[in-house]
């Protein structure tokens, strides 16, 4: 899952985007509002993670400019303000939920889940498909009950597909999920990635529609 960090405290943005890498998550990380909006434009992500006292632009425009386009992505406020009437302007604005600094990076991740869950209009933690049982929290699957190891990019990777059962995925978008900024990605690399899954779970789990993609079929 590929999210986006727009946070000027150096200290608190390099802590959570290593945090969060260790726990799967791609993580591009920049300091400002403008350059929050311009990645917003560029790039595809599933959450935006969202500091208010950003220099320049604020959090809160960025947001409204967001809302104001639209554009439903998930977004989580984590900011230093703290009084009631700075988290109900932040929630008005737009934002999915609203987290104070400072705050533990386990609940930063339960609440993104959460968030991505009521967006996805899920109540279960568990994202299920025929035999398969995937549980982001615990970054475990079972296969007919059965625990299977997969590396986190194996894991990433399978859970993008099983939230979009049916749907063909591009290699590019499959990518972009799987690589942040600056990390090289090689030709192959989705390719060696469904190969493994197709070894560990089936070969007919997941399906290449030639020209288009890769997709999980429905059951």
């Amino acid at each position: 899952m590929r999210v986006l960090l727009v946070e000027d405290d150096p200290m608190i943005g390099k802590s959570v985007q290593q945090g969060l890498r260790q726990n799967g998550y791609t993580i591009d990380w920049v300091r400002d509002g403008q350059a929050g909006e311009l990645a917003l434009a560029t790039t595809d992500y599933e959450m935006l993670l969202l500091d208010l006292g950003l220099p320049g632009k604020s959090g809160l425009e960025v947001l409204a400019r967001l809302r104001r386009a639209a554009n439903r992505i998930p977004v989580l406020v984590i900011t230093a303000r703290d009084s009631v009437a700075d988290r109900i302007k932040g929630l008005d604005t737009g934002a999915d939920d609203y987290l104070v600094k400072p705050f533990d990076l386990d609940e930063l991740s339960a609440r993104m889940r959460a968030v991505l869950r009521r967006h996805a209009g899920r109540a279960d933690p568990v994202i299920a498909l025929g035999d398969l049982r995937m549980n982001p929290a615990t970054h475990e699957l079972t296969q007919n009950g059965q625990p299977v190891q997969l590396s986190a990019r194996e894991f990433a990777l399978l859970r993008a597909l099983l939230e979009q059962p049916g749907t063909p995925l591009s290699r590019a978008k499959l990518e972009e999920r799987l690589y942040g900024w600056g990390e090289e990605v090689e030709s192959n690399a989705v390719e060696v990635y469904i190969h493994s899954l197709r070894r560990k779970l089936g070969a007919e789990r997941i399906r290449n529609i030639r020209g288009v993609g890769y997709l999980v079929p429905l059951v």
